[in-house]
């Protein structure tokens, strides 16, 4: 089955030095683009991290540090990127809680203040999770009957988690060709920041999703805890958690 889409789609995979969004860099970028007239454009970038990539990472996606050591860094592909996604909804596998967040990450650090603003983010895997518990190269065998061949390649990520998206609104019934709907429908809570470290809770207020204020709305916690403000600014937690805390804090002085 086609998407059915009131505005371009951009399907899009990540290779990186590592698994952490504060701290790791992406080293390849695929995207898919999907129009609503069922055009696509693809295209898939090499970056240099401008880190050392361990042996244990490079066994993974098998990109080594001598291969992207001439390639464009990530702050000048920036916009090249940009200029591709910035009219169209994402979509990926464990996207809303890995791609997406390191590639805001990447944008705020090389000085661009990407938002999700009106568009949505189709997590394919949350989809595959809530119907068939299942790996990207199980989903790939299971809805396209296809063995996935060069397995954290970005390109051949890209490309089967689009074919693995067609083929669940072809099997489930009660899946609607609605990107909205599925964005609702894959995304497993309401995050604020990407990340999920503050989400909305059911009054529709952003609340905490870790620590010992875990399930408080921020502006309380704020209020009764300012120091908690600085601490996590001062810790490990991603660029756009701390952008999403301030803009709250400055809410509520303002407010």
């Amino acid at each position: 089955m086609e998407l059915e889409l009131k505005r371009p789609i951009c399907f899009f995979d990540l290779e990186a030095t590592g698994v952490s969004v504060t701290k790791d860099r992406i080293v390849e970028i695929s995207i898919l683009k999907v129009y609503p007239n069922g055009n696509k454009e693809s295209k898939t970038w090499l970056v240099n991290p401008e880190v050392e990539m361990s042996e244990e990472v490079i066994a993974i996606h098998g990109i080594t540090n001598e291969k992207v050591a001439n390639e464009p860094t990530f702050k000048e592909l920036a916009h090249r990127v940009l200029d591709m996604i910035k009219d169209s909804d994402l979509a990926g596998y464990n996207s809303n809680k890995y791609d997406i967040p390191l590639l805001v990450e990447e944008f705020l650090r090389a000085g661009i203040d990407f938002e999700m603003g009106k568009r949505v983010a189709v997590d394919v895997q949350n989809i595959f999770h809530k119907k068939e518990q299942r790996t990207l190269s199980a989903a790939y065998r299971f809805y396209c009957d296809k063995e996935l061949e060069n397995a954290h390649s970005a390109e051949a990520d890209t490309m089967a988690t689009y074919e693995i998206l067609k083929r669940q609104l072809d099997r489930y019934d009660d899946l609607d060709n609605d990107i909205q709907k599925l964005a609702e429908f894959s995304n497993r809570f309401r995050a604020a920041d990407f990340a999920g470290f503050i989400v909305f809770n059911e009054e529709d207020v952003e609340v905490f999703s870790f620590g010992k204020y875990k399930g408080q709305p921020v502006e309380q916690v704020l209020e009764k805890d300012p120091g908690y403000f600085g601490w996590v600014q001062n810790a490990d937690f991603p660029l756009y958690t701390k952008k999403i805390l301030t803009a709250i804090k400055l809410r509520k002085l303002q407010g």
